[in-house]
């Protein structure tokens, strides 16, 4: 496992290269990171090695709906179909994966693929609100200081973040969201996607929009069982396809979840 790393050099290191702006940095600097980072940041660069890697994060809602809507084992199965579709990737040996729950926070930080933790009753139980947006900023501060690290030593590396909610956030800073997601996705190296399941209120396209992430990295899948692994699928088959190198994962991130 990797050392721990000073953020806020990593920070200033993707601003002075023209990677994130000053609102950005501003945004990352106004909040004290550096603990929750550290607790997530897994497989140092000596552990996985060179060449072309690909950074996996999933986000995960563990709100209560889920559990009301009979949801948390299509979700446990959902997120286990990712990791296994991603064994089949030509990248796989250099796929690190990293999921977070909105109220348990990391229930694993980056690891090798073949040793990240499947969920299952024990490790992912659906209760609490929905603290999309501080989850959400933490986690992808932590996708961009992993990113910046392993550039600094040399690393064609490349990410995916999907978020998956089945309901509106019941906290703000949606603002600071899309700040660093509008420069992430900038930078052409990083895909931030979303999905969200149908809670009979919500417009998920509006609040994925509003987060910064582009309508063609949404999926608004209903709430049905069959519907929620349909829209697992399409994550699985879209992160294969940009975890098999860099051209795949740029014509990927060009077609979004309609390239499938």
């Amino acid at each position: 496992m990797s050392e721990a790393v000073n953020v806020s050099d990593l920070f200033a290191d993707a601003f002075d290269a023209g990677d994130i702006s000053q609102s950005t940095l501003n945004v990352l600097n106004a909040h004290d990171l550096g603990v929750d980072i550290n607790a997530a940041i897994g497989v140092s660069v000596d552990d996985l090695g060179s060449g072309e890697s690909v950074f996996m994060t999933l986000i995960l809602d563990d709100s209560s709906s889920i559990d009301y809507y009979s949801n948390a084992q299509v979700v446990r199965d959902g997120y286990n179909m990712v990791l296994d579709a991603l064994k089949s990737a030509k990248l796989r040996d250099n796929i690190l994966v990293h999921c977070v729950s909105l109220n348990a926070g990391v229930l694993h930080p980056f690891c090798k693929l073949d040793d990240a933790p499947k969920l299952d009753a024990t490790n992912y139980m659906p209760n609490g609100g929905t603290p999309l947006y501080g989850t959400c900023l933490t986690t992808l501060a932590t996708v961009l200081a992993k990113w910046q690290d392993y550039t600094n030593n040399g690393v064609d590396a490349r990410t995916i973040t999907v978020i998956i909610t089945d309901g509106a956030s019941t906290d703000s800073g949606v603002a600071k969201v899309a700040t660093m997601v509008h420069d992430m996705v900038s930078m052409e190296n990083h895909i931030i996607a979303g999905m969200g399941i149908d809670d009979g209120g919500t417009d998920f396209t509006e609040v994925f929009k509003e987060m910064g992430i582009l309508e063609k990295w949404v999926l608004t899948p209903g709430n049905t069982e069959k519907e929620v692994r349909q829209a697992f699928g399409t994550i699985s088959s879209s992160a294969v396809r940009a975890s098999q190198s860099a051209l795949s994962f740029s014509q990927t991130n060009a077609g979004g979840f309609g390239g499938n």
